[in-house]
């Protein structure tokens, strides 16, 4: 049984748990800006890492959109990100099915007692349609969770992840009994700057190109005997 004073695992989504696809991101900025799908426009630094409005807004402008028009439809955006997930459940399921390993990695941790959540730049109700339709939510406590839709800084999700892990578990989180499993720069970026452990994994970037950032623990996927063992030789430093 998950209990708090074992430690906190803390995931990404996209990229980490399941492939990243901007299929979703594109058609919902199509819908909420009155473009063609063809003509969203991607800046790259704004897609790895960021957090949904961040990207919608920049993918906008970069698209054509004035700035204000960006910002002043941002509550649309939502709404119509959720109606294309909820729309292409079974695409999501097609296309981005779990990485393998995902669903027993985080069946490993429960049985070892590790409360699990995520910290992802999704808007709450995207990542949980997400996880929903691809069976990873059961194990997670996305009460805990910190979402793209509780700020668009990422730096700032940490925090409230431990705002509300305060609220659940009625103790403090613990820095250094809480790991981060990512997937890119700035989920280390990301950990580093809450204090807490970070495992990345070598899904979308290189060993050489995640090294040069000093996460804790760099992993080839995840199998889940090796995750596990990382993640309590992590918390027993």
């Amino acid at each position: 049984m998950e209990s708090p004073e074992a430690g906190l695992v803390i995931w990404d989504v996209d990229g980490t748990l399941i492939p990243a696809d901007l299929r979703w991101l594109r058609r919902a900025i199509a819908r909420t800006y009155g473009l063609d799908e063809a003509e969203v426009s991607f800046p790259h630094k704004k897609v790895h890492g960021y957090t949904d409005e961040s990207i919608a807004v920049d993918a906008a402008i970069a698209s054509g959109v004035s700035a204000a028009e960006a910002e002043r439809r941002v509550p649309q955006f939502g709404e119509a990100l959720v109606e294309v997930l909820t729309e292409g459940r079974g695409e999501l399921r097609q296309v981005q099915s779990p990485y393998e390993g995902a669903v027993q990695s985080i069946a490993d941790l429960q049985r070892q007692g590790f409360v699990q959540t995520v910290l992802t730049g999704n808007l709450r109700r995207a990542a949980e349609i997400k996880l929903e339709t691809l069976g990873l939510a059961s194990r997670l406590d996305l009460e805990i969770g910190g979402f793209g839709s509780d700020d668009r800084d990422r730096l700032k999700l940490p925090g409230v992840v431990a705002r509300r892990f305060v609220e659940a578990y009625g103790q403090p989180l613990v820095s250094h009994r809480t790991v981060v499993i990512g997937d890119a720069p700035n989920d280390i970026a990301c950990a580093r700057h809450a204090g807490f452990w970070v495992a990345v994994v070598t899904h979308r970037a290189s060993r050489e190109e995640l090294s040069k950032h000093d996460p804790d623990v760099i992993l080839d996927g995840l199998q889940p005997e090796l995750l596990t063992s990382a993640v309590k030789s992590l918390m027993e430093r």
